[in-house]
């Protein structure tokens, strides 16, 4: 019997690593400078902690430690990302292309551009969740100054064909702005490799704390630039202002330093799981993957259970099994998932869905545990509709 609550919700927040938070310690206390205080040993120190972490990150996505910008979270990388580039590109255009299933944090920043003048094309999705180049290629215009396109969708994991993407954006000459937070730690990602000039990624997702994120700029081929949109000291080149974190910055590099090293065999063990755990709930008659089966990362599993409703079923095992039933960012809504409504599933069946997300931590008797559980809750709840039916 494994320890309770199981916790398979690892797309909305990671715990963090025991190694990650022994090298946060020291930073509370014994070095609590401020990294901008750079008169004296306590600031140095923590300017030198936040440098090495600075080449850590770099390190992991082949970048140079210059072009990484530290933030809040993904979120506000994302704002600064879309806003500051429509800021500081106006004079050249206005136009931005997009997904229909992006991140609410890249949907809603793209609504707030169109509410300031601003043109943005949502792309639509195949059934896999992917989308067409010829259609990405097709809506560029002589205005369009980025596409942003996230690298993989945080309900049913799908990966994009960033490189093609990317190929497209080179050939226009476009800047190509990825949001790669559900990516990072799962998948290699290299940001010279896969041709991309501003990606968004978050500690929280990859065994680090919350609130620290970084936005990766482009120094060349091409130099990229984004306007500000905080004022106050210009810490980080300039381009976020605020005083730096130094505590959660230093676990974000610890933790792309382990990933770096353990995120391929962690993968394998992971998507064995997955995999494992998928096989099993489709036996039940009237179940369904959603999203791409070829084309996805190692810890995703998105499935439906036709006639019933997700609330039902998560009533019936959630004080024992941490599951959502999409994004955590949308959870809150009633309505049927828009990610899974643009892969042209029936508004029944998107209520129906379950996210299962797995993590390092997850072994095979909590997998075995789950696949029980969620079985017995289907199996009954299909034998109440039933007798509801006849009586």
């Amino acid at each position: 019997m494994p320890k309770l609550p199981i916790y398979l919700d690892y797309s909305a927040t990671t715990p963090c690593d025991p190694r990650v938070v022994e090298a946060m310690l020291p930073y509370f206390t014994e070095n609590f400078g401020n990294a901008a205080s750079r008169n004296h040993v306590f600031g140095w120190a923590a300017e030198g902690a936040v440098e090495v972490a600075r080449e850590q990150l770099a390190a992991f996505i082949g970048a140079e430690t210059q072009e990484i910008i530290f933030t809040s979270g993904a979120t506000e990388a994302d704002n600064l990302a879309i806003k500051g580039i429509f800021d500081l590109y106006a004079s050249k255009g206005n136009h931005i292309i997009t997904t229909a299933t992006e991140h609410k944090a890249v949907l809603d920043t793209c609504k707030h551009i169109e509410k300031m003048g601003g043109e943005v094309s949502y792309l639509p999705v195949k059934a896999d969740g992917r989308i067409d180049i010829s259609e990405l290629e097709a809506a560029i215009k002589p205005t369009t100054i980025l596409i942003a396109v996230i690298y993989a969708n945080n309900e049913i994991g799908n990966l994009q064909p960033v490189r093609e993407i990317s190929a497209v954006a080179r050939k226009h000459n476009v800047i190509f702005f990825c949001d790669a937070v559900q990516a990072m730690g799962k998948v290699p990602v290299n940001v010279n490799e896969d041709g991309i000039d501003l990606m968004a990624f978050t500690a929280h997702k990859m065994y680090g704390p919350k609130g620290i994120g970084a936005l990766y700029v482009r120094r060349k081929n091409p130099r990229v630039k984004v306007a500000p949109q905080m004022d106050g000291g210009g810490h980080e080149r300039g381009m976020r202002s605020g005083t730096l974190n130094v505590p959660g910055i230093v676990g974000f590099g610890k933790a792309a330093e382990i990933a770096a090293k353990e995120m391929e065999p962690d993968a394998e063990r992971i998507a064995k799981l997955r995999n494992r755990l998928e096989q099993s709930l489709l036996k039940l008659d009237g179940t369904f993957v959603n999203g791409s089966i070829e084309y996805r990362l190692p810890h995703i599993s998105n499935v439906s259970f036709q006639g019933l409703r997700s609330d039902e079923l998560l009533a019936g095992f959630n004080k024992e099994v941490a599951v959502s039933s999409g994004s955590a960012c949308t959870s809150a809504s009633l309505e049927p998932s828009y990610v899974l409504k643009a892969l042209g599933i029936s508004d029944e069946l998107s209520r129906s869905c379950i996210r299962f997300s797995l993590g390092k931590f997850t072994t095979e008797e909590e997998i075995d545990y789950v696949i029980e559980k969620v079985v017995l809750t289907v199996a009954k709840l299909r034998k109440e509709k039933t007798v509801q039916t006849i009586v």
